[in-house]
């Protein structure tokens, strides 16, 4: 199902003669006008331009800000670098008579709908279906910039104006959205997001190779109907698409993975459930199999016997086709058109560097796997230094590289020592319920990235803001070396690249709900601790511990939280960086508190559903507030653990209840980690629910 090596040569090939070239074009263009180191958003930019028609044009439910970790700019620019003329419409009045989608015309090749750097619903909703503060991605955070479900909205304004025009669709809410899901802001069992928004196809996961691909693909073939379009990209890795069962290509066979129906699932959650494992497990192989979902006609209009076809997903990408995306030019600014307002996604990132994509974390609440895989794709040192000279010559830049990370900081330059063993390897995680003992934790080649960044002049300090792996750091492995850097990155870690406080991910204190979490022992992370104690006392610093903890993930009961309370007050912890669980599309976690069982052992696991069950677990975070002692020893008794009032409360005065103080802000409280920097709320919201393409 993939491009042969002569054909993806000959592509790469093309990429970067094309983005040579492209460089040199732009560089001509900042003489003549400012708009034109964008790509065109208008009319008038395209007239800048010269041009009057497009090849492709892209609706972005994000502002457009042109920096390689906004993913709408991403997809543009590899097209353009292959020789495409692409425009974006950033977040288009999706109102009225809709003219922000008529203003561009029709393209030649297809509509494409990236509808955000994060699930739209995450970013508008708290877990308790509360309007967060701001939308990070939108001037001045404003909320009603974008419509909730961007992806089926813009499609169903394009079907209507452009109806025989190509529309696909990208981005995180799609590619969590492939087959059925359960959404946790309509309560329901959805079908495969084609189904409701009308689109001809997906491409799932980061975009660059399967958008190229089918860019391509249409421009060879010309202009084409419905059913000719269809035909055409059938062969196209990482796409999903819909078709009657006869019109899958070779037909189904025994290499196939057929799921459950929709239908069975809506019937059966037991289905689902096993459904998942399978997709989960294909989402993570470096050679998966084709999955196929049948579709029973009453789901829709649709035509019986039909099927959403998810084709295997392309390899990892290599590091010369990572560097090239990386290095395409950027303005690394927002349009123009955003002066003088603030996007506080972009004021989060714009001092940070990427440095590779993949997590082999698996962790069960996070949707990074689903999107970017567990393979680490890692950046060149050339292409990261290239960069962050970059960020130096920025008219803002002080000296202070907020972050110089990844979806986990300390997983560059990780792989698999047998690469063979890799290639079978079914695990959706390299590191749980143990570390793999093929996984190569050698940290070396991360420490001379650390090195050669902070040698750059202008280089003050950088600081490692994305969430560290100490797991990864505690490992004993067999290999000496690697043993060595671990403990030379830890104690640089530190001393040189924290901002005062270290941000770490323990997630629970209890060994039983971290299991279903798929994160190490409680007592690794006291041991993580004394380490980061003793080396701020051997160099006289003065630096905080943070760490993350999540109340109402399956298998987390009230006594877990009552008891995750006294433990943290312990330590001496007043817990900040907090949060319920939220349901999102394509995560184990999700399915298991949605059906109520473990996909892989198909057994029975409690969640936290209802509002009063999960604000009783969330309320033992913040045990040391006076409003919350009365509720927490009240619901102590009740769950017959009054032993934990005195481990809790010994020494402390009886609170006498009354109005909560005025800092006190129940919305804030209730996800506190959407108000991080770097990697949080506008560059991860805690690396759960990201990423573009």
């Amino acid at each position: 199902m993939r491009a042969d090596a002569e054909e993806t040569n000959r592509l790469q090939g093309n990429h970067h003669a094309q983005t040579s070239n492209l460089k040199s074009q732009t560089s001509n263009l900042k003489s003549q006008s400012k708009l034109t180191d964008f790509l065109p958003t208008t009319k008038k930019e395209l007239e800048l331009r010269g041009w009057d028609e497009l090849d492709v044009i892209l609706f972005s439910g994000d502002a457009y800000v042109d920096h390689p970790s906004f993913g709408a700019a991403v997809i543009g620019r590899v097209l353009e670098a292959a020789g495409y003329k692409v425009a974006i419409v950033p977040q288009p009045d999706w109102h009225g008579d809709y003219r922000d989608f008529r203003k561009l015309g029709r393209p030649r090749l297809f509509f494409g709908i990236s509808p955000g750097c994060m699930d739209s619903m995450v970013n508008k909703y708290t877990a308790n279906r509360r309007l967060r503060s701001e939308d990070a991605y939108s001037p001045d955070g404003r909320h009603d910039m974008r419509p909730e479900y961007p992806t089926i909205v813009y499609t169903k304004i394009l079907k209507q104006l452009f109806p025989d025009v190509p529309v696909v669709l990208g981005g995180i809410e799609a590619s969590l959205r492939r087959v059925t899901h359960y959404d946790y802001w309509q309560d329901a069992l959805r079908p495969c997001i084609l189904i409701d928004s009308g689109a001809d196809m997906i491409t799932y996961g980061m975009g660059e190779k399967p958008t190229i691909e089918l860019a391509r693909v249409l421009s060879e073939k010309g202009k084409m109907n419905s059913e000719q379009f269809a035909a055409a990209i059938k062969s196209i890795p990482q796409t999903v698409y819909l078709a009657r069962k006869e019109d899958i290509p070779g037909g189904i066979t025994a290499d196939d993975i057929v799921l459950h129906s929709h239908e069975e699932c809506l019937r059966d959650k037991r289905a689902q459930a096993e459904n998942f494992r399978h997709i989960e497990e294909q989402s993570n192989m470096i050679h998966a199999q084709r999955l196929i979902q049948p579709l029973q006609s009453q789901t829709s209009n649709l035509k019986p016997q039909t099927c959403v076809v998810v084709n295997p997903p392309y390899p990892p990408m290599t590091t010369e086709e990572l560097d090239a995306s990386f290095d395409l030019p950027y303005t690394r600014q927002p349009h123009p058109k955003y002066k003088g307002k603030r996007i506080p996604a972009y004021d989060m990132i714009k001092h940070s560097v990427n440095i590779h994509r993949g997590c082999f974390g698996g962790c069960a609440f996070c949707t990074i796997s689903a999107h970017q895989g567990k393979f680490i794709a890692c950046r060149s040192k050339e292409s990261i230094l290239k960069e962050v000279k970059q960020v130096i010559e920025m008219p803002d830049f002080k000296g202070y590289l907020s972050d110089l990370g990844g979806p986990s900081a300390n997983m560059y330059g990780m792989h698999g020592r047998n690469h063979n063993a890799c290639e079978k390897c079914r695990r959706p995680s390299c590191i749980h319920p143990q570390i793999c003992p093929n996984l190569d934790t050698n940290h070396s080649r991360l420490l001379d990235i650390y090195h050669a960044v902070d040698a750059l002049p202008g280089i003050k300090r950088s600081f490692i803001g994305s969430g560290v792996r100490y797991d990864l750091l505690l490992y004993k492995s067999k290999d000496e070396a690697a043993n060595r850097a671990a403990q030379e990155y830890t104690r640089e870690l530190i001393t040189r690249h924290v901002s005062g406080r270290l941000k770490v991910a323990p997630e629970h204190t209890s060994d039983r709900v971290l299991h279903l979490m798929r994160k190490p022992s409680f007592q690794q992370f006291y041991e993580f601790k004394r380490l980061f104690d003793r080396i701020n006392r051997e160099e006289n610093l003065h630096q905080q511990i943070i760490p993350y903890f999540i109340s109402s993930h399956p298998g987390c009961y009230e006594e877990d939280m009552a008891e995750l309370a006294v433990i943290t007050k312990g330590l001496d912890f007043h817990l900040e960086q907090v949060q319920d669980f939220t349901p999102t599309p394509m995560t184990i976690a999700t399915e298991t508190w949605y059906t109520g069982y473990d996909p892989y052992t198909l057994e029975p696991v409690f969640s936290a559903k209802s509002q009063k069950e999960k604000l009783a677990q969330r309320q033992y975070f913040f045990w040391y507030k006076p409003e919350e002692r009365r509720s927490i020893e009240q619901s102590l008794r009740r769950i017959g653990r009054a032993d934990l009032i005195p481990k809790l409360y010994s020494g402390m005065p009886q609170s006498t209840g009354g109005h909560k103080p005025q800092s006190y802000h129940p919305n804030k409280n209730e996800d506190h980690r959407t108000k991080r920097h770097s990697e949080e709320s506008p560059k991860e919201k805690r690396g759960r629910n990201r990423h573009h393409k």
